[in-house]
Order: C-alpha cells, then structure tokens, then sequence
C-alpha cells in the first residue's frame, strides 16, 4: 500500500487524499462510540494521508517550476 500513489496524477492524489479524510473522520468517530474491530487502522489511515500530502506538494511544486 505504501507505493501505491506514486503512479497517480494529481487530481486523482487529491480526491484519493479527500477520500482517506472521510474515512478517518468517520473511523474517529466509531471509536469514541467503541465500534472498531481494530484500532491500529486509525495509524495507518494517519500515516497514508501523510504519504499523500508528500506526493502532492512535490508535484506541485513540479508543477510550478515547469510553468
């Protein structure tokens, strides 16, 4: 999983980045209510949603050194 976004543009990193958001916006909250079968999801969701800002501020800034 950790590779998986390398290959992606950037429209798609960032409605990938939305998406993984949600999620761990609701995973937070079925945790305060005490509805997670496994609590270490909330880690990695944590840490894809990093990977993901990485990926997108460097093309970004890929982006604008081309323009």
């Amino acid at each position: 999983m950790k590779n998986s976004f390398k290959e992606l543009k950037l429209e798609e990193l960032l409605a990938k980045r939305e998406d993984l958001r949600k999620k761990y916006f609701d995973l937070r909250f079925q945790m305060v209510v005490g509805h997670v079968e496994n609590p270490l999801q909330k880690r990695n969701l944590r840490r894809q949603i990093a990977r993901l800002e990485t990926l997108i501020l460097q093309a970004q800034r890929a982006a604008g050194e081309k323009a």
